[in-house]
């Protein structure tokens, strides 16, 4: 009698391993086994981490083996399983492949395929287009959207991690309960000893050094150190956790004042101020978006505001990039005065350190929640909805999209919900952020996705013109790697332009991306419909990218940016200055924020700046939902493209002062996880 050997692996994840009876079924083109029970409670099969075999042996032939049923019924108590994956050996000794990478939970049963990608043209046989529907219609049952603000992108729709679909759970939730995170690194960092005297102010500059001495590293000393400096705040809008703000100034804007005489000192071609920018020596940063947002108003013992200010920037004979020029609101005037650096010194550091807190928000906001965390659950939950596990475009997207959903969930659980964590220490909690995401939505379009795209939309491409701008320099290399692998892996089962606009789950894919996310706004420049394969790389490219290495780009370095409080202060307690020549170092310090909130602020990013424990890197796939060789081979191109990348990036980095790494492959995580 024909038999065939299954082989089983378990997850290795606290409690993947199970006690529960487990039985199989062959499903064969010719017929399908009986159901075989695989094992019985306390036999030791199926622990964690377990690979086990068996014989299943059947009276006739099977015929080729499409697909494979597993069932779990419970023997005591609800015991869920991670199923790694089953391999089947043949008896004319073929081996066929079935991916799962999933739980299975209470009394389920789950259908596998086998791991060979196929589109929905290459299913003949009605029973694999049955399950291939089945499979999407169950998922769109529990991946469905709510609007959680209006105007947002939609989301998942959970109340709390809880509630998600098991398979998109953390493996641990307390390691991301964000309460518990921020204690322990205020714990860790010994600034809990603070928080008694939560609403006090610091002494002086020097007295919050009191909360820095615990951990430090490289940048961060250097930015505490040298965070008063006109090139440091400069270098900031180039490589710091905010880099995507600066535009080469074409003609000085109306509401920015700007004259010869303010700003001649600062320049050091003996042009005007209308060559420079004629010549492009000019750069601007524009916090309009802030303009009308509502202050915090939490905390009644607290009087918290925010700026809008508007700085011009120069290129100088060295190629650095400094501030020339600060007007901190949007309307000129004369209780609206422009800054320079010619100022009296506590004028000038309190006009940029308005512009570091104000840059603070738009970073959190807009360019870390709403432009990678967002951006990347409606990915998420699209590609959940839309593409069947056997789909290449599914088992391409799976690993960048893994605890993405969790995060986001967990976040407005706990950080980002009214009376969250996001309210103890900013300036935009209590409702602001929010107007900040709906305010800045108008500004998410595909095209600024489009990291080389964006980049050269803002003036900002010349690598001669501009040397120093690394997040440009590394995030051009990350972009065309994914790209490569993108285009290498659509080639392999895309064989023409026909092929792309025939798959119905690709299209249903980027429709639900356009509708749900991007809230079906035709001047976003979303896709509705993807023509070509050439189209089709730049779609993959700007999600896988949008999902490792922008977020990577915009999330790790906040520890080191922010942690120095006067550099990236997270509200302010004072309004800003009418007139200059008033401000002395105590009005600083006032309106500086207090120690409860410094604390809370500093660990904050220190637990933002973590990589999760067991981190994947870009280019790391340990789960193989590929099994054909040609993908591999693509898989392996990619892996050494990116280790030239962290190679040309540490060669760079040796020796600096100031190293740029934060999109170096090798500290870019897969996915939004963090």
């Amino acid at each position: 009698m024909p038999s065939y050997t299954v082989t089983v692996a378990t997850g290795t994840q606290w409690f993947a391993g199970t006690d529960d009876y487990v039985y199989l079924t062959l499903l064969g083109t010719a017929r399908c086994s009986e159901r075989h029970l695989l094992d019985k409670p306390f036999y030791n099969d199926f622990e964690r981490g377990a690979v086990d075999s068996y014989d299943v042996t059947v009276e006739e032939d099977l015929g080729e083996i499409q697909l494979i049923k597993i069932e779990k019924r419970k023997y005591w108590y609800q015991d869920d399983w991670y199923l790694k994956y089953i391999t089947v050996k043949t008896p004319v000794g073929d081996y066929l492949e079935f991916p799962c990478y999933r739980w299975i939970t209470d009394e389920k049963e789950i259908v596998l395929r086998d791991g060979r990608a196929k589109l929905p043209r290459d299913d003949k046989t009605q029973i694999l287009k049955q399950h291939r529907r089945k499979e999407l219609e169950s998922r769109q049952k529990m991946y469905r959207w709510k609007e959680w603000h209006p105007g947002f992108p939609l989301s998942i729709d959970a109340h709390s991690h809880s509630e998600l679909p098991r398979d998109i759970q953390f493996d641990n939730e307390k390691g991301i309960d964000f309460i518990l995170n921020y204690t322990k690194a205020m714990e860790n960092l010994y600034v809990n000893r603070f928080m008694h005297m939560f609403q006090s102010s610091w002494s002086d500059f020097a007295d919050f050094e009191r909360i820095f001495v615990r951990i430090s590293n490289t940048i961060s000393e250097y930015v505490m150190q040298h965070w008063k400096e006109d090139f440091m705040f400069g270098y900031q809008f180039l490589n710091g956790c905010n880099p995507v703000l600066i535009r080469r100034c074409t003609e000085i804007p109306k509401k920015l004042p700007v004259t010869m005489d303010m700003v001649e000192c600062s320049l050091e071609r003996n042009l005007t101020l209308e060559e420079e920018v004629k010549q492009g020596n000019i750069f601007i940063v524009d916090y309009e978006l802030l303009d009308g947002v509502d202050a915090n108003k939490t905390d009644p013992c607290t009087v918290q505001y925010l700026a809008a200010p508007i700085c011009l920037l120069y290129k100088n004979l060295q190629k650095k990039i400094v501030p020339i020029a600060i007007q901190l609101g949007q309307k000129p005037g004369p209780d609206n005065p422009i800054f320079l650096p010619s100022d009296a010194t506590y004028d000038w550091l309190l006009a940029k350190i308005w512009v570091r807190s104000s840059d603070f928000h738009i970073h959190q906001t807009v360019t870390h929640l709403l432009r990678t965390h967002l951006v990347s659950e409606v990915f998420s939950i699209a590609m959940f909805r839309q593409l069947p596990a056997v789909h290449p475009l599914f088992k391409l997207l799976v690993p960048h999209m893994r605890f993405t959903i969790a995060i986001n969930t967990k976040a407005r659980e706990q950080l980002i919900c009214e009376c969250g964590l996001f309210d103890k220490a900013n300036a935009t909690g209590g409702g602001g952020h929010v107007q900040m995401v709906q305010k800045a939505m108008k500004d998410l379009t595909y095209s600024s996705l489009c990291f080389p795209e964006e980049i050269k939309a803002k003036g900002m491409d010349s690598k001669e013109d501009i040397p120093y701008y690394y997040y440009r320099d590394d995030g051009i290399k990350v972009w065309e790697a994914i790209k490569s692998f993108a285009e290498d892996v659509i080639h392999i089962y895309y064989e023409s332009d026909e092929v792309v606009c025939e798959d119905v789950e690709l299209q249903a894919f980027v429709k639900d991306i356009y509708v749900y996310g991007m809230r079906g706004v035709k001047a976003s420049g979303f896709p509705k419909m993807i023509r070509t394969r050439e189209t089709l790389a730049e779609y993959l490219t700007v999600i896988i990218f949008t999902t490792s290495a922008q977020h990577a780009a915009v999330n790790f370095g906040q520890y080191d940016w922010c942690s120095w409080i006067p550099n990236a202060p997270p509200t302010m307690r004072c309004p800003p200055p009418t007139e200059k020549g008033t401000v002395t170092i105590e009005q600083i310090v006032e309106t500086l924020p207090d120690r409860g909130r410094s604390c809370w602020h500093l660990g904050a990013v220190w637990a933002l700046s973590q990589f999760q424990d067991k981190e994947l890197f870009l280019g790391m796939y340990p789960d193989e939902h590929f099994v054909e060789k040609p993908v591999k081979e693509a898989m392996a191109k990619f892996c050494k493209n990116l280790d030239e990348i962290v190679s040309t990036i540490t060669e760079r980095n040796k020796n600096k002062k100031l190293p740029y790494y934060y999109l170096s492959p090798d500290r870019i995580p897969n996915s939004v996880a963090v």
